[in-house]
Order: C-alpha cells, then structure tokens, then sequence
C-alpha cells in the first residue's frame, strides 16, 4: 500500500530531451519513440509532468503503477507489462501472459506491484503479484522466470459462473444472459486502502469487471471485495497457463456495493486517494437510459459501508452497502453522483492533490499497428464536469 505520509522526494534533475531506442515491433520491442519535452522537466517538487510508457504490440493500456522511492513507473498493456524510469526509459519488461493482464496498484508493505488477471475461458481469476526489484531485462517470460506471481480469488469464480436462470448450463463469456451473478464479468480495478468497514486497516480491494445488459436489473452496483494480503505469501503460486491453480483464499474480508448503475465492464481503474480519503472509480460509461452514466464516480471515504439492500435482485438481498461523494454532477431521478473525466486507461493517485492520469492511443510502424501509454500528471479540482486539471508550470 502506497504510504499516506508525504514524504519528500528527491527533485530529479532530467535536464535534457532523451533520445529514442530504435524502433522494434513485438511484446519486448525497444521504446519506441523520443519522450515528450515535458517528460524530460521535472516538476518544483520532483516528479515529471508525464511519463512515457512507450509503444509496444500488445493490447491498450489497462493501467499504471508507481514506485516513487525507486523512482520507476509501471504500464499493464492487456498482455504486456513494462517497467520504466520515471524519464520513460525502459528498464524491462514481463511477457507470456495470455490472460488478460488489468489495472495495477503499488503496494509500498512489500515493494511488489499486484494487478488484476483474468482467465475467463478457463474460469479462472488470479491477483497478479509482480516482484519490481526482478524485472531488470526486457522480454522476461512470466512463466519462466520468478518475477510473478498469482493468487486464485474463488469468490469471483462463484459470481461469475452462477446459474441465474437455472438451466445447468453455463453461458460463457457473453453480457447477453441472466447468468452471471451481479452481472460480474471477472475483475478488474484494483488498489490498496483502507478497510471500507470503516475499522481501519490496510487491505486490497478488487473490483468487478460487470457486462453491459440493459435488459436486467440487477447488475447495477460495482462489486468491490476486500482482502487482508500480509498472508498471501502462502497462497502464491507461479503462473502455470498449461494448468492453472486454485490456490487462494476461500473468501474476501469484505464485499461492498456502490450503487452506480449499469457500466461496460464495470470499474477499469480503482484508486485510493490519501489526501481525501475517497476512492475513485473509473468506468467505462453504461447504456441504461435511468442512470446518468457518469465515466468517474467516487466513494466517500468518510462514511464506512452500511448494511442495506443490493437493489434489483432476483430475490431481496442486503450487503455491505458504500456511498458515492455528494459532490460534482447529481442525477436526481437515481440518486447517482459522478463526474465526466478520463482515467479508464489509468489511475495513480499521489496522495497530496496530484495524480497522474494516463492516456492510450496508437502509433503505426510500418504497416503494424503499436499501442501507446503516458501518464500525466494533473491535480484535483473538483470540478464538475472535469475534476482534473493538468498539472502548469505554475500550479
């Protein structure tokens, strides 16, 4: 987990534009183009105001990860993980992954990055624990060398593959069904804070990846679960693609709702912020016609959840049940409360008022097609529609 202390960090002295490494297609292809001038400048108080994480032939970027002791920033792209400098500069990267690899989070306790891994053909769903200190070359095989890690989460596998309807038969990997309990696609989001009970305590929150369905009701609420990782070390287990593992906690510390509304795929970026307290939800918008279908919402972190009703169930349900901040757009017919901003690719909360907000696009090298990531640093404002702001020269 992120420390909440602010601790000072050294200014870092990029004083020069860096050159490009030659441009390379595959997985473990060199960085591929010059950083940005602004890449290159540090800011008044050390940290640049955005960070190249190159361009690779791989899936779009899903997520960003930092490591501000060390000075290294992390990229998951879908398949490809990439670790740089905070210039840019490639330092190495973790290839062989055939899941779909998501959102990333720093984990400050153990100096590992954890990530969000989904086998949904298999029916698996695993936390990714990449050891950061060992990605020290680029193209290094997730099953071969000792760099990552997994832990199984069975809760998942039992919301996803539950038989709404019951058929006896399991509908796969499609939005178009009432199977699937809560609507849950896999997962996604996820990032370290405090417990949403409200009891203090750092845990790891997952959140649900939820299929687009406007034709049911009870897909509504982003599914959070929470769990207590400082025993994790006996669950973990080498990724095995040719025979995946089930080793992993039988159930989560807590699981949570957040009444949103339907989304496509639920929560892509989950981010704590040290400075609020609030967690913050990046989405991709939903489809529903009674809901607002904001693209960012946040939780009030200083409310901790409350026993009360999972709306739209097939039969009445009560969970654990967490509130959105009164703050920035209000739809009223719903109740929802949200914010229209970019993070979805994303999401690195620095605890003091700044984050570093990604962005994703392409780049084509000779007829094949790369994908692209950065992250840029902005604060918050608050603001509706827009809560951030890019970080100036002057702010």
């Amino acid at each position: 987990m992120r420390s909440r202390a602010r601790t000072h960090v050294a200014t870092l002295l990029l004083s020069t534009v860096l050159a490009s490494a030659g441009l390379a297609v595959g997985g473990g292809a060199a960085h591929a183009r010059t950083p940005s001038p602004s890449s290159s400048l540090s800011s008044a108080i050390g940290l640049p105001a955005s960070v190249d994480g190159g361009a690779w032939s791989s899936g779009h970027l899903q997520g960003t990860a930092i490591d501000r002791r060390r000075g290294h920033m992390y990229f998951s792209f879908t398949d490809l993980l990439v670790k740089t400098d905070l210039a840019g500069r490639p330092i190495g990267s973790v290839t062989g992954l055939t899941g779909h690899l998501g959102d990333l989070d720093f984990n400050s306790a153990d100096g590992r990055v954890y990530g969000s891994l989904e086998y949904k053909a298999a029916r698996a769903f695993y936390v990714a624990i990449f050891d950061g200190s060992r990605i020290t070359r680029m193209n290094m095989d997730a099953r071969t060398t000792d760099v990552l890690s997994t832990v199984h989460l069975r809760e998942v596998v039992r919301d996803y593959t539950a038989d709404m309807n019951g058929d006896g038969v399991f509908d796969g990997d499609t939005g178009n069904t009432p199977d699937h309990r809560y609507g849950c696609s896999g997962i996604d989001g996820v990032a370290f804070g405090p417990d949403l009970n409200g009891r203090g305590g750092g845990r790891l929150t997952v959140a649900y990846g939820v299929y687009s369905n406007t034709a049911r009701t009870d897909n509504d609420h982003q599914v959070l679960l929470q769990y207590d990782v400082r025993d994790w070390r006996k669950y973990e287990r080498p990724l095995s693609e040719d025979a995946l593992h089930t080793s992993g906690p039988a159930s989560p510390a807590g699981k949570f709702f957040a009444y949103t509304g339907n989304t496509t795929y639920g929560v892509q970026n989950l981010e704590y912020d040290g400075d609020s307290g609030n967690w913050l939800m990046a989405v991709y918008k939903g489809k529903k016609a009674a809901f607002p279908n904001y693209a960012l919402y946040v939780l009030d972190g200083s409310k901790p959840a409350r026993r009360g009703e999972v709306k739209g169930q097939p039969r009445p349900e009560s969970g654990r049940i967490v509130s959105l901040l009164p703050r920035g757009l209000h739809h009223e017919p719903s109740g929802v409360y949200g914010y229209e901003s970019a993070g979805q690719y994303g999401l690195v909360s620095l605890d003091d008022g700044r984050y570093y907000v990604a962005e994703a696009g392409t780049v084509d090298s000779g007829g094949t097609t790369l994908r692209t990531g950065r992250a840029v640093l902005h604060r918050w404002t608050g603001a509706a529609p827009n809560p951030f702001a890019v970080r100036g020269p002057a702010d």
